[in-house]
């Protein structure tokens, strides 16, 4: 067993809960870099090697099957020689001594802890009894609606996503791929205006409209009811009804937690860790369930729901642990986020806030093109940047980040 700050022997044993993306990296970390004792992985899941941006996009799409989803062949995952539990859930910790619950009734000790929970999908109040209601999180979320729009007839099936953000685009701008009759319903007055600032979230709803797409905007969803034929009627704030087939609820995503609520750690949308991802002595925390000091907010504590922010804290979680709380680096990263939708790809670097002053500087100098490079400045330094369909001339403005420009320093850059 290891010393309050000190680093993992090689021989310790290291239970990672969550065996997605942040967790197969950090296993991954952890065995390459010469961690050579037991390493128990639990995850909810029964399959848990898969990626999950492409179940919005290639997979619902039928370009991609499950092989091409595979994070790593069958033969990598063996020659990790992880002690798997899958389709199993913690259920509770004891921190102080070291030892993780499942809900089987198995109890794991532990030398370290990665937790690695990620999150799960909030759920629409109204259309928890409607079969036809569903969220897109798992590989059988995916699974499922993509059978409903290959069995749809001639005409198309007719889709209402409810939520604006990311995942609710990615999944009616496929489904509007393979014909369905989409409509979006989004309560605030702008799709993505909390995130990426009015004025760009109204090109996501243009984005949206181009192609064919009904946005209804400011009006949230009062019931969703199964009709006699197998289908539903969704009615709305407003008093409106729209029919569907099918309802796919993407209204964001709550961190998982409520195993950890009784335990000694500090939860609050996630779990609160230092900029090294420590949560406690010997725990760290990965990916979406983990909220960090982060260095270039001066310290704020954020939660990302990224990617690559999965992949890159999974890898820095491992090493945090690996060298113990008193010797670990800060988690120091630019953050990384796209989305493919219709035939844009949508880019975002930094930390964007919807009150930041927004240039456009790559495209006509105007949101309405469709194709543009915007940059965001607060307190006059460069807060992000955002592309859509601009991936060369978004990425030259990486290195600014980095180095902490001035905003004024990003305007007068041409990458």
């Amino acid at each position: 067993m290891s010393g309050a700050g000190e680093g993992l022997a090689p021989d310790a044993t290291v239970v990672v809960v969550g065996a997605s993306l942040a967790g197969l990296r950090a296993a991954e970390t952890l065995r390459s870099e010469g961690h050579r004792g037991p390493l128990v992985v639990v995850g909810a899941e029964e399959d848990f090697n898969y990626d999950r941006p492409p179940l919005s996009k290639q997979f619902l799409a039928g370009a991609w099957g499950l092989d091409r989803i595979r994070l790593r062949p069958p033969d990598k995952i063996d020659a990790l020689g992880l002690d798997l539990h899958l389709g199993r859930r913690a259920c509770a910790v004891d921190v102080d001594g070291r030892r993780v619950h499942l809900d089987d009734g198995a109890t794991f000790d532990y030398d370290g802890l990665v937790i690695a929970t990620g999150a799960h999908p909030r759920t629409l109040p109204g259309a928890e009894a409607a079969t036809v209601a569903r969220t897109l999180r798992t590989l059988g979320d995916a699974t499922a609606l993509a059978g409903v729009l290959d069995a749809a007839p001639a005409g198309g099936v007719r889709v209402v996503v409810v939520g604006g953000g990311f995942i609710g685009a990615e999944v009616a701008s496929t489904c509007a791929g393979r014909g369905a009759q989409v409509t979006v319903v989004e309560a605030l007055p702008t799709p993505l205006g909390r995130v990426l600032g009015e004025a760009v979230g109204a090109a996501c709803a243009q984005l949206h409209r181009d192609h064919g797409v009904q946005v209804l905007t400011g009006t949230g969803v009062d019931a969703v009811t199964a009709t006699p034929a197998g289908a539903a009627q969704v009615r709305l704030s407003s008093g409106a009804t729209l029919d569907a087939d099918v309802v796919v609820v993407g209204i964001g995503v709550v961190p998982s937690t409520a195993w950890l609520e009784r335990s000694a750690l500090h939860v609050d949308n996630g779990v609160v860790t230092d900029a090294a991802l420590f949560a406690a002595d010997q725990v760290v925390a990965a990916g979406d369930v983990c909220r960090w000091a982060e260095p270039r907010l001066d310290g704020e504590h954020v939660r990302l729901e990224h990617w690559t922010n999965a992949a890159e804290q999974g890898v820095h979680a491992a090493r945090s642990l690996l060298a113990g709380r008193r010797h670990a680096e800060p988690f120091d990263t630019v953050p990384y986020f796209w989305s493919d939708q219709y035939d844009v790809k949508i880019q975002m670097l930094g930390h964007p806030r919807p009150d930041d002053d927004i240039v456009v500087v790559e495209g006509t100098g105007s949101l309405d093109e469709g194709r543009f490079v915007a940059l965001y400045g607060r307190g006059g330094r460069l807060a992000a940047v955002l592309g859509f369909g601009r991936p060369r001339q978004l990425m030259g403005y990486r290195p600014l980040l980095v180095a902490g420009a001035s905003f004024d320093q990003a305007l007068a850059h041409r990458p």
